[in-house]
């Protein structure tokens, strides 16, 4: 569970920025994302493929341009 004390003389806006940040990088949601359905194995290894493909094909239209 992520949670953030929130110090004296702190905005409530500083504190909420630190939350959103500590949530973000603790995967929580990404997590609960991932688990909300269920994919077949096969379909998640062609997905990943994919999404390398399209990953080098953008890095390599980076480096030409």
């Amino acid at each position: 569970m992520v949670g953030v004390q929130i110090a004296e003389g702190e905005t409530v806006d500083k504190m909420l920025k630190r939350f959103k940040k500590k949530y973000e990088r603790s995967g929580t949601l990404k997590e609960y994302r991932r688990r909300t359905y269920f994919t077949k194995e096969s379909v998640e290894e062609r997905l990943k493929r994919s999404r390398s493909k399209r990953r080098a094909q953008r890095a390599n239209e980076e480096n030409n341009s």
